[in-house]
């Protein structure tokens, strides 16, 4: 009877993870999206706060510098 019940919880879970990975498989275009939309926003950060990163910046190595 244990048998039995572990033989269908096994088939059961390998159907779900069998599932799971072909529901995965097609959403190539969506992650593509993803991964392009967060390089653009990356690009966009970098050009408005990077001046004054790089400001920042300089002025803690001055600080370091002068003690």
């Amino acid at each position: 009877m244990l048998r039995t019940y572990l033989a269908g919880a096994t088939t059961r879970l390998r159907g779900a993870v069998q599932d799971a990975y072909d529901d995965e498989r097609g959403d190539v275009p969506g992650w593509v999206l993803i991964t392009l939309m967060t390089a653009g926003l990356v690009v966009v950060i970098w050009a408005l706060a990077g001046p004054a990163l790089a400001d920042l910046f300089q002025q803690a190595i001055a600080r370091v510098s002068g003690l």
